[in-house]
């Protein structure tokens, strides 16, 4: 027969259970009389009785049901009252003020024994056990809707209030030890996994995010200006006020969760390469002249945009770049000023790469603004080609330039003499400038040597052929030999054109002389008298 089989070992668990239960109820009786009546003697002696036994659970749950529990179920009751018209019911903050009074009132003369020095009473959890159980148990049964990331303005104010909680309580731990005996509780661990934050951060992602995907998925919109409101360090374009104003949402106090600041850094940096590829893929669209059958769906706002609105489009990356290298970044930074300086300065390279990269789009940006001038120009240009029918047809020498020429440059004087130019900066509309001239005089050298050189070689074979005849006739060919060539009329034509073309240019403060390509010009078609010096 097994020894606790044995009448006597039975007889004798039996009696140690009903001590067990005397000791508990007689304990238990006492330290709930202490309680109402504040005996700290009687409180501390029971207490003493509790660590001796082992069963320091069982005060805890006392003083839970005893006094917390009545306390707060007057804050939080568990059929909560009906909300009044426009009031949530399920906030939280004035709750925990109110429970944070309780606390200082009936609760702190128990905290104050339990962490006494040399007492051996710190084995006793009231602040986790006891106040913090009662808390999240009246939340869930009295306000569960507290804890739904659903409606992402509550949850953040609750989470942040229960945070701020949290810390109340950690005031009354006495050292370092016991705040993190207290946030190794098991019911700390319950009451934090109630916050589901990422759920919440899902939830501001589609806002934030989606909110941006929408404003670039139409055509570029300006903003309104009213009067005399001009200020050329504003967004432009209400897609890139957009992207600044979900940047500024993604660290504003009223979304931001301080514990998932790398996702929100994460968003913050997507977004802005977003905007960049929004920017690039239009571009690219606008250089391919693809149409929007060949391009992306968010790239169609630049293959029909007024090359005006590029104005504002490289304007705003300017000050898109500044602001996040300046203002932007020093607000992040100071946010996180509790982190290491190991992580502020990965912040701070990931914020001012984006920025570069932002940067990085103006060359293409000004690259297009020139294609669409110099392409305007060229219209003009292509009426050279009607100077060889004009002059085949009369031995006279041209004495004045051709009517294109007055209008070679409109496109790009037009432009320059816009509202918008104003939001370039002068440095880019000098590039913008020289760019497109270089560019026009290049096209003109271009088609201008082309139809010297088709001239020359239709003169050529003209000329074999009249030779031939000439020979077989026996004919002299003297007659024809003082005649103008076309070559030389058409030359002399261009060179008229160009020297109007250069007083043009001078007129916009660009010396003809400088561009390559125009003393190419000059050489292709100015009288041989005439090449060594640059004069109009």
């Amino acid at each position: 027969m097994a020894v606790q089989n044995l009448p006597f070992i039975e007889n004798m668990e039996k009696r140690i259970q009903s001590a067990t239960l005397s000791l508990d109820s007689s304990l238990g009786s006492c330290f709930v009389d202490g309680l109402e009546h504040r005996d700290a003697n009687a409180i501390y002696n029971c207490l003493r009785a509790y660590a001796a036994i082992d069963n320091t659970s069982a005060a805890e749950e006392l003083f839970r049901t005893t006094i917390v529990s009545t306390l707060i179920q007057k804050i939080i009751p568990v059929s909560p009252t009906p909300v009044v018209t426009g009031v949530s019911s399920d906030l939280l903050e004035e709750d925990y003020q109110k429970i944070k009074q309780c606390v200082e009132k009936d609760c702190k003369f128990l905290l104050e024994i339990s962490s006494l020095a040399n007492s051996g009473l710190h084995v006793f959890d009231f602040l986790a056990n006891s106040i913090l159980k009662e808390v999240l148990l009246a939340i869930q049964k009295g306000k569960p809707g507290a804890f739904s990331p659903g409606r992402p303005t509550e949850f953040l104010k609750n989470y942040k209030s229960s945070l701020a909680f949290l810390d109340f309580l950690e005031g009354y731990c006495p050292s370092k030890s016991a705040v993190t005996r207290f946030r190794s509780e098991a019911i700390y661990t319950d009451f934090m996994r109630q916050w589901n934050v990422g759920v919440y951060f899902s939830l501001r992602f589609q806002e934030i995010a989606g909110g941006l995907d929408s404003a670039l998925s139409g055509n570029i919109v300006p903003v309104e200006i009213h009067g005399n409101e001009e200020n050329t360090q504003t967004l432009m374009l209400k897609q890139s006020g957009k992207l600044m104003e979900s940047l500024r949402l993604c660290w504003s106090d009223d979304i931001l969760v301080f514990s998932h600041c790398d996702k929100f850094l994460r968003l913050s940096l997507q977004l802005i390469s977003r905007y960049s590829t929004w920017i690039s893929s239009g571009l690219a669209a606008r250089k391919a002249r693809g149409g929007s059958a060949n391009s992306a769906p968010d790239a169609e706002w630049a293959v029909s945009a007024p090359v005006e609105d590029l104005i504002f489009v490289m304007h705003d990356v300017r000050i898109l770049a500044s602001e996040l290298s300046g203002d932007y970044l020093g607000h992040v930074l100071q946010l996180l000023d509790s982190c290491s300086a190991e992580v502020r300065d990965l912040v701070k390279q990931s914020i001012l790469q984006a920025g570069k990269s932002l940067e990085e789009l103006l060359p293409s940006i000004m690259e297009v603004m020139i294609e669409v001038i110099v392409e305007k120009s060229v219209e003009d240009l292509r009426q050279l080609k009607g100077i060889t029918a004009t002059y085949r047809m009369t031995n006279k020498l041209p004495v004045r330039h051709s009517p294109y020429v007055s209008g070679i440059l409109r496109p790009l004087k037009v432009f320059l003499d816009g509202e918008r130019v104003s939001y370039l900066t002068k440095e880019a509309t000098n590039d913008l400038l020289r760019g497109a001239t270089e560019r026009i005089t290049s096209r003109y050298y271009e088609m201008a040597s082309d139809l010297v050189n088709v001239a020359k070689k239709t003169e050529s074979s003209l000329l074999r052929l009249r030779q031939g005849a000439q020979r077989r006739v026996g004919a002299s060919s003297d007659a024809s030999d003082n005649n103008i060539s076309d070559t030389e009329k058409i030359c002399m034509q261009l060179f008229l054109d160009i020297q109007e073309y250069g007083r043009n240019l001078a007129a916009i403060g660009i010396r003809a002389a400088d561009i390559p390509a125009y003393r190419s010009l000059w050489q292709c078609v100015a009288p041989e008298d005439k090449q060594a010096n640059i004069v109009f």
